[in-house]
């Protein structure tokens, strides 16, 4: 109910100035907001992920100290059952290394091998081996003969090393930061000198009857934990500068060096263990050892092994996700630093609570209780493991018959130690993380010491210091420029509105100087229009067409959603391509429209593309690198030299080329739109996550939502969402995405820069293959030409944008006869050439390239594949046999191939539709048999059944793992009832119309169209004939004297009248075919009126009001037409008068004394326009502007004394003219000179005179005109030469388009020949099993029933179809797991993408300096000297 009253206020107070106050209000314009259930999703992860560090961790940790317990030579247990758990132990140790093995090997094998450097890798695993050494001995030799209190205390002294190098480097943020690592060395060592007291106390005091060989232990303990904390000796030295060289060294081959060092460590570990138990204590039996005996002994060492090397990968899997999540404070340091006392406590809790359940033991004082505990060992009713850690803590001084106060001791040894390593670690507190960080940024080492789980995962946490050199700065890292570039080519008014939507939504986002976020970028909006002119049929004139009629208006219309007013600066520029229009948007960013003319430039997206690639990339960056290229202006006063709130000397589109004199081609990135994409702010910034924190991506696609109504368009939902949930997140987690599709998807510029892309992607097609792969996919070619020069290709399923999709069946047809061949062309020139790409791309693997030809294989197989299927649904509904049910299903196949060759496209679709339907209701039937046939044979374990009851599962598990899309499973059954269309006949219809390589979709030109009149059209009529529709025209030949001569007389005889609004219908900017109807009368040449007399301007129903000024003037109007209808005599008398016309419209202050020669086409736009300068539309934009201006000087008083001031000034100046008309160039420096004097006294009289430099800018502004401007002469140079060497319209002779269509006939006749032989041999082959019958050849499995109890019969299945289902079936798990996988990272991303999210808080600005200031957050040395202006 707010928002109603909240629009109807604004409508009211637009209702005051204007007729129409009525506007569009385009879904999504609204502020984006943080939605509170989202933020109770990232606190209930981050709480979620806390607790499953800190539990893992503790069940590591516990079963680890249990384990060492249990292989005590004190444990109460058999030497055999001692050995085995100590075997555990060594297991424990063994698994982190094999896992780092596999990882380590696995990329070595399969992604990139880097030679190593032997010196380096010599000294590597040196380290790793004593580190093993040290972690084999604690663990193995030390640990079984302490207790299990002190060996929960003596792992925190393994810090004691990093804790020396952070004193020495001073590695510390902050001087006094060094209190924390000297602290940490004096804690540390403390607790060792406690240790050995405490041993010194129970020998003397004869606890346990301790022997004096245990000061040995605590010595070797005590190197041994020293040998250990060697293992983190690299974070100190990176955060350092030192050793520089050699870190970044082993970075390149440290794959490898894990490889060595892993089955070393696995060496040193062996080694200990039979060193220690073979040679020295003799102590392993292993002669009797028998499975079925030991059971439960089996049962608890392999029950504890399971536990801790589990848990402890785990933990450390937890670990990585709580600081990519942001919460390391909560989720990670807490967790981890609370693990040792968690221990203690939940060991102490279970000795308290469990110590009444030891059946036989003493309840009285502790020493009884202790020694009773002997007796216990011979029983079976006691659980094993809690009996010897209860007998491990009788070792401690609390069994003591002397004094037991020495075990506080024991206890300060352990504060001690834990204190140690948290002082330590302070840093892990304070860290800073990027929003997207990898896990070699957070993390020093890939390996993890799963004996100190917790001490391991802190120490390893990389020290982030500001002078490290191999770490980028939080804010260099931001740094980054994006271009959005969509091509648009005929789309509709609705269509444009969502692309202009969207740029307006980021721009907003980005610019709002009042509201605090932490994306970093700039960005520039460019719009490339193809085919954007038309020539007038009567005059000849080139002028624009509708589209861009339409898109003009679209951006006014936003302009005035976003802003309440009319764009501010806008320049029209004539190009050699056509032409320009250049916006500056509300907050300051640039928006580029690039108006293309075919018959100067070659049309289509992918020219288009090479366009804007050069221009942004090549050229831009040229100048970027000479900075005395930048164009330089003399008149530091031009209103369009500044942004909205004057704080800019330099044009706003000259601003980002100066910034991007810092920022590197790396992290320039181009974002590839469609003319009709939707997208939000968050689904660009997700994507340039991707991109920024990862150096091999070239390229990053969202999640891209079909949109519409209809069947058409319910298909595609479940097919784009499949294609996303399975296809393409198997392809981004195993190798690499193979197409970013063109509609949404963000580049790098470095990328597209490198050998073999950009340039090779502007080869023009000359052969039929070409035509094929290069132009009717353009954007997999392009994917393709990355992935084969080395850049990685991501998916990011929270990216979501939005885009039209095909509604007619003819145009979804046409569609996909375009993207089948080129996807089966790209994708077999991949596989061709895998070898050299998977020597190229370390993530393109040969395994990859395997599940690339098996998921070919499967698309090609395909129609055989649905014949197949359909036979069989002839064989369940009509119970026919097997033979004669393929026979029937290749029927429909055969027969709609001959009919592709012999028909037209138009028929053949028809023809396709058709079988589509009837196909459908095959399959609906279909599938209703099989459920009865699962119902009559009592079971669902058959192969078919079970094929289609796990098929259902898995779309539904898949479906509720992406909630917000959950409801495309509804259009599931669409999509399974149009199988047959979408894999059998499209197939065919694609593969035979190969030869065609037009788009055939939005081939339509309006613009063209409405240019002709409906001259000598004797009847014109539209009749309906039941469903059809039909248009019926009788023209007459103009050659026809007579009616030549009837038209002239009643020409001359009508007396001319002026065009009124109710003659000129507008037709909803929704429909899609605009038809012209123009009355003859309109079409007259219409005088006008005396000199100086004003005409009633002609408003439509948008609000679109025409220009009538003097006695010759050019009358624009937005009808249905979309034309401009000429309002003089003669065309001589017309320029005089318009030029006269337009320096009265020209506004003053600028630097142009007299207007340049212009195109046609240019007046018309600039008319456009001038509608600003109605007083209706003047109003609004200066109340609007004087708000804008000081909206961050906290003068919001003045502000508003002002806007009332300011208006009451210009009602009073303009009382005489209407709400429509167009001021005079002398009235405009009337009404100038009056709201600049009014506004000085505001000002003076409420002291803030600092303001008026300011507020007469937004005054100018406002009165400011349209700007016909030049191209740079460098620019103007750089598009001649591109045009003439790459975008040179192609005029192909016939003789070489024959060719040309021979060569894509004689493709398409292989292609089709090559699928037909493989579909027919599969098919073939099963007819003949069918044929010879079940029993001779065939695979018999056991029925069973859903209760699991067999029923005695057999079911037999052909070899060839249990083969097929089979691969299948196994195609799609490994999909599906690939899609678990990338769920698991995607929420990851989401979560910690919240956590940085805008919030859209005000921030306190402090008022900057008087007058005007140049912001320059970039190069603070920078001063703008008089050369410069």
């Amino acid at each position: 109910m707010e928002d109603l009253k909240y629009r109807g206020q604004k409508r009211e107070g637009r209702h005051r100035d204007t007729w129409d106050p009525f506007q569009l209000n385009p879904v999504g314009a609204e502020k984006e907001s943080k939605r509170r259930c989202f933020q109770l999703a990232q606190y209930l992860v981050a709480v979620i992920v806390g607790l499953a560090v800190l539990t893992t961790a503790v069940l590591a940790k516990g079963s680890l100290l249990a384990l060492s317990t249990l292989s005590s030579p004190t444990s109460m247990r058999s030497p055999k059952e001692k050995q085995f758990y100590m075997l555990m132990l060594v297991f424990c140790l063994v698994c982190p290394n094999f896992l780092v093995f596999l990882k380590s090997l696995w990329r070595c094998a399969f992604k990139s091998f880097v030679q190593p450097n032997l010196k380096t890798m010599l000294f590597i695993c040196a380290v790793e081996c004593l580190v093993s050494l040290g972690t084999s001995v604690l663990v193995l030799v030390v640990m079984p003969q302490f207790d299990v209190l002190t060996n929960l205390f003596i792992s925190g002294g393994v810090c004691i090393v990093a804790a020396i190098l952070q004193i020495v480097f001073r590695l510390q943020r902050e001087t006094w930061k060094i209190v924390f690592p000297i602290c940490s060395l004096i804690l540390t060592v403390a607790g060792y000198c406690l240790l050995g007291i405490d041993y010194y106390v129970r020998v003397s005091s004869y606890v346990d009857r301790q022997s004096t060989d245990c000061f040995v232990y605590v010595g070797i303990g005590i190197f041994s934990s020293l040998l250990i904390s060697l293992c983190w000796w690299e974070n100190p030295l990176q955060a350092t500068n030192r050793m520089q060289d050699t870190l970044s060294e082993l970075d390149g081959f440290r794959d490898f060096v894990f490889v060595i060092s892993s089955i070393l460590r696995i060496i040193v570990i062996g080694a200990v263990y039979l060193f220690y138990h073979l040679l020295i204590q003799k102590s392993i039996p292993w002669l009797d050892f028998n499975l079925q005996k030991d059971w439960e002994l089996l049962q608890i060492g392999l029950g504890l092994l399971f536990l801790q090397a589990f848990c402890s990968a785990a933990c450390h899997w937890f670990g990585v996700v709580a600081c990519k999540i942001h919460a390391v404070r909560m989720s990670f340091a807490v967790p981890l630093c609370c693990t040792g006392p968690a221990v203690l406590l939940l060991g102490l809790i279970l000795f308290i609570t469990q110590a009444q359940k030891l059946d036989g033991a003493k309840q009285g004082t502790i020493t009884e209780f202790c020694e009773s505990l002997v007796y216990l060992s011979h029983k079976n009713t006691t659980p094993v493991v809690l009996l010897e850690i209860t007998r491990s803590i009788c070792r401690t001084s609390l069994n003591s018959y002397y004094l037991q106060w020495p075990f506080s001791m024991l206890a300060l040894e352990g504060v001690c130690m834990w204190s140690g390593f948290v002082t330590c670690t302070y840093y892990v507190w304070k860290i800073k993380v990027q929003r997207i960080e990898r896990t070699s940024q957070l993390f020093v080492r890939r390996l993890y010491e799963s004996a100190f789980i917790d001490l391991s995962l802190l120490l390893n946490t990389k020290m982030k210091v500001p002078r490290a050199r191999n770490q980028e700065s939080h804010d260099e890292i931001q740094k980054c420029v994006i271009y959005l570039c969509a091509t648009m080519w005929h789309e509709t008014y609705d269509e444009m509105l969502k692309i202009l939507t969207s740029m307006f939504r980021l721009d907003r986002y980005r610019g709002d100087p009042k509201e605090d976020h932490k994306d970093c970028f700039d960005f520039e909006c460019h719009i490339y229009v193809d085919d954007a002119f038309m020539t007038e049929k009567d005059t000849g004139k080139r002028l624009v067409n509708s589209y861009v009629n339409d898109l003009i208006h679209v951006v006014i219309e936003v302009y005035r959603v976003f802003t309440n007013k009319e764009p501010d600066d806008v320049s029209i520029i004539e190009t050699p391509y056509g032409g320009r229009l250049m916006f500056i948007m509300p907050e300051a960013n640039m928006l580029y429209i690039h108006l293309k003319d075919k018959s100067l430039i070659r049309n289509k997206k992918r020219w288009s593309q090479i366009m804007y690639l050069y221009y942004l990339l090549g050229w831009k960056g040229y100048i970027v690198k000479n900075p005395q290229k930048i164009p330089r202006q003399n008149n530091p006063c031009r209103a369009s030299l500044i942004s909205l709130d004057g704080e800019s000397f330099l044009l706003p589109q000259d601003e980002n080329d100066n910034k991007r004199k810092f920022i590197s081609d790396e992290h320039t990135y181009i974002l590839a739109l469609d003319g009709d994409t939707d997208f939000h702010p968050k689904a660009v910034i997700l994507l340039v996550d991707r991109l920024r924190m990862y150096e091999n991506v070239g390229a990053a696609c969202g999640r891209i939502h079909p949109t519409g109504m209809g069947p058409m368009v319910w298909y595609q939902k479940f097919e784009y969402a499949v294609g996303h949930w399975l296809q393409k997140t198997a392809e981004h987690v195993f190798g690499s995405v193979l197409c970013s599709p063109g509609c949404f998807s963000l580049f790098r510029g470095s990328a597209l820069m490198d050998d073999n892309v950009l340039k090779r992607y502007t080869t023009t097609a000359t052969r039929a293959a070409e035509y094929v792969q290069y132009d009717q996919g353009e954007d997999r070619w392009l994917c393709t030409l990355l992935l084969q020069q080395g850049w990685r290709v991501e998916y990011n399923a929270a990216s979501d944008a939005y885009t039209n999709s095909p509604q007619e069946f003819k145009e979804f047809y046409n569609q996909r006869r375009r993207w089948g061949p080129s996807t089966l062309a790209n994708t077999l020139d991949l596989l061709h050439n895998g070898s050299e790409t998977v020597k190229r791309n370390s993530s393109i693997s040969r395994l990859y390239i395997l599940y690339q030809m098996f998921t070919v294989g499967s698309s090609i197989l395909g129609p055989a594949s649905v014949t197949l299927m359909i036979a069989g649904a002839f064989q369940f509904v009509f119970q026919i046999t097997g033979t004669l049910s393929i026979i029937i299903a290749s029927i429909p196949p055969v027969f709609y191939i001959i009919v592709c060759f012999v028909a037209k496209p138009n028929n053949q679709i028809t023809i396709a539709g058709i079988l589509s339907v009837l196909y459908a209701f095959l399959m609906t039937a279909s599938f209703f048999s099989i459920i009865g046939d699962m119902v009559i044979q009592g079971t669902f374990l058959t192969p078919t059944g079970l094929f289609l009851v796990s098929m259902a599962i898995m779309y539904m598990v898949t479906a509720i793992l992406h909630p917000e899309e959950f409801g495309m499973i509804i259009y599931g059954l669409m999509y399974f009832i149009c199988i047959p269309s979408g894999y059998l006949l499209l197939t065919i219809y694609s593969l035979v119309n190969m030869h065609i390589v037009s788009w055939g979709t939005r081939e339509s030109n309006k613009g063209e169209k409405e240019v002709k009149k409906s001259h000598d059209i004797l009847c014109d009529r539209n009749c309906r004939l039941c469903c059809w529709d039909m248009k019926i025209q009788i023209t007459q030949e103009t050659e026809n004297l007579m009616l030549q001569q009837i038209k002239g007389q009643v020409a001359q005889q009508a007396p001319p009248r002026p065009i009124t609004n109710q003659e000129i219908t507008q037709q909803p900017a929704a429909e899609l075919e605009p038809q012209a109807k123009l009355d003859a009368t309109e079409e007259e040449a219409v005088e006008g009126a005396g000199e100086g007399a004003k005409k009633p301007p002609t408003d439509t129903p948008n609000g679109k009001a025409a220009k009538g000024n003097g006695a010759a003037s050019s009358w624009s109007y937005d009808g249905d037409e979309k034309q401009s209808i000429s309002l003089s005599a003669s065309d001589e008398d017309d320029d005089d008068e318009e030029e006269e016309d337009d320096d009265d419209l020209m506004t003053f202050g600028l630097e142009e004394t007299k207007e340049l020669p212009v195109s046609d086409w240019v007046k018309p736009v600039r008319e456009e326009f001038w509608k600003k300068l109605t007083y209706a539309n003047m109003k609004r934009n200066l109340q609007e502007q004087i708000r804008y201006t000081l909206r961050n000087k906290n003068q919001d008083d003045v502000c508003e004394e002002l806007v009332l001031m300011l208006t009451d000034t210009l009602n009073g100046e303009l009382s005489g003219v209407g709400p429509e008309d167009i001021l005079t160039g002398s009235q405009l420096e009337e009404l100038q000179y009056a709201l600049a004097e009014q506004a000085r006294r505001v000002l003076k009289t409420s002291r803030m005179e600092r303001l008026e430099k300011r507020v007469k800018r937004a005054i100018e502004k406002t009165l400011t005109a349209p700007q016909v401007q030049k191209l740079d002469e460098g620019e103007q140079d750089f598009w001649n030469k591109l045009i003439e060497r790459y975008l040179k319209p192609i005029i192909d002779t016939k003789a070489h388009q024959e060719e040309v269509t021979r060569e894509l006939k004689s493709l398409r006749n292989k292609a089709v020949f090559l699928y037909f032989i493989i579909n027919v041999l599969w098919v073939v082959a099963t007819f003949f099993l069918q044929a010879i019958g079940n029993d001779v050849i065939s695979i018999k499995i056991p029925k069973y029933y859903p209760n699991g109890s067999e029923s005695g019969e057999y079911l037999k299945v052909e070899p060839l179809s249990l083969m097929f289902l089979f691969s299948f079936a196994i195609l799609l798990l490994i999909q599906f797991l690939a899609m678990l996988y990338h769920r698991i990272y995607t929420l990851i991303h989401v979560v910690s993408y919240r956590t940085t999210e805008k919030d859209y808080k005000q921030k306190d600005d402090e008022d900057d300096d008087y007058g005007l200031t140049l912001e320059n957050h970039i190069a603070n040395g920078l001063v703008i000297t008089s050369d410069d202006l």
